[in-house]
């Protein structure tokens, strides 16, 4: 936080080396706001930053605005107003006081802290130049989500191979079982066959008898017949 408010001392009086002049509008007072983080996803390539600012008592002629990058102990001059790189860095003036800063090619190399600052050059007024208290971009890097995604690839494998383990376990452990039951079910299965074929042969050898029986009875009348005939 030292380092910072440090910073903000050293921006002020760049702002008053650039922006030197006298203006009769004292009064003036300006405000800047910006967002405290913005992530960007690997593969985008451009990035806007975006800040707000307000102001009263100041000047009708428009304001310069100025961009400024922050890296660990040193900060860099972006656009101030001019852009230092105009492939890089483009500033764009919004309706409703709103300033954006469109980073082109991006890399995880711009990764910093952006700061917004807003300067009423007609004005002489202390609070008539301001900075926001920055913005962190960070850029992710490619290999993390490559990273996850083989986290996510890896742990669904492993569930297969779990599982896989699992079910060879459980036929392991339930086969003689079912071996048993199969076996059960196989001796059942012949003994239904056996039983049907004693009945079948049980049925057969009833008939038979009944027939010989039939024939036995039948045979003393025609005796008798062939008797009375005879002594006729």
């Amino acid at each position: 936080m030292a380092s910072f408010n440090k910073l903000k001392n050293v921006l002020m009086l760049a702002f008053d080396w650039i922006l030197y002049s006298a203006g009769a509008a004292d009064t003036c007072q300006v405000t800047v706001t910006q967002p405290r983080f913005q992530e960007a996803d690997y593969s985008m390539h451009t990035v806007f930053l975006t800040c707000v600012f307000s102001a009263s008592g100041c000047p009708s002629s428009p304001p310069q605005v100025l961009w400024f990058r922050f890296l660990t102990n040193e900060h860099e001059d972006l656009c101030t107003p001019e852009c230092t790189d105009h492939q890089k860095y483009k500033v764009h003036l919004l309706p409703e006081n709103n300033i954006s800063l469109q980073i082109n090619g991006l890399t995880v190399d711009d990764n910093a802290l952006y700061i917004c600052g807003i300067a009423f050059s007609d004005s002489s007024s202390p609070h008539s130049k301001q900075t926001g208290d920055g913005t962190i971009l960070t850029k992710t890097e490619q290999h993390s989500n490559g990273k996850l995604i083989f986290m996510i690839i890896a742990s669904s494998l492993l569930f297969l191979y779990s599982t896989t383990v699992f079910t060879f376990f459980v036929i392991y452990k339930l086969k003689p079982k079912l071996l048993k039951k199969s076996g059960n079910e196989d001796q059942r299965t012949e003994n239904c066959k056996i039983s049907s074929g004693r009945k079948i042969f049980q049925a057969i050898a009833q008939e038979l008898q009944k027939q010989r029986y039939a024939e036995h009875c039948q045979q003393p009348d025609d005796l008798e017949d062939d008797t009375v005939y005879q002594n006729r």
